[in-house]
């Protein structure tokens, strides 16, 4: 069983809510937007950390971060990326991604919108975990945290953050 930390789009904002909230949890994943070496670097200095590049990131990032994450935990295949979309509009890119190493579980940001869709057709779990930082449209900041059990994902809780 794995505990797991999501979260995506800090745009260089760090929360000390995420060492509390990510306390618990086995792996950070980031989704992106990352906005800064200190916030990797903090989040690294929590937990081990699996994070891809989003269109923000400097360089620096971009030489630490793929654009694109797959592997695996316990029994469930991820795909991990910043520019997804959600089922019926995914990005182009990765669809093709999707479709030729089918993950059980697709995670990504960009949108900060927090989503959580089941895609039947291709038979995985979507989640974007809207956005962390204080920078953006939203108006809620979220994180969230699941369980990887086997070939389960389970006990999917979101997390308001407040926003100052």
């Amino acid at each position: 069983m794995q505990k797991i930390g999501l979260l995506s789009d800090t745009h260089a904002c760090w929360d000390e809510k995420f060492a509390d909230y990510f306390s618990g949890c086995d792996e950070i994943w980031h989704a992106g937007d990352i906005g800064s070496e200190e916030v990797l670097n903090r989040l690294q200095a929590l937990k081990p950390v699996r994070a891809v590049y989003g269109n923000i990131d400097s360089h620096l990032i971009r030489l630490t971060c793929p654009e694109i994450l797959q592997f695996q935990v316990e029994d469930v295949k991820v795909l991990l990326t910043h520019i997804g979309g959600y089922p019926g509009r995914y990005a182009p890119g990765i669809r093709r991604e999707i479709e030729l190493k089918p993950p059980k579980l697709f995670v990504c940001g960009h949108s900060h919108i927090l989503k959580v869709m089941y895609d039947k057709n291709l038979r995985m779990l979507c989640v974007n975990p809207g956005a962390a930082g204080t920078s953006g449209f939203h108006h809620v900041r979220t994180i969230m945290r699941l369980v990887i059990d086997g070939a389960d994902i389970r006990d999917l809780e979101v997390i308001e953050l407040a926003n100052n």
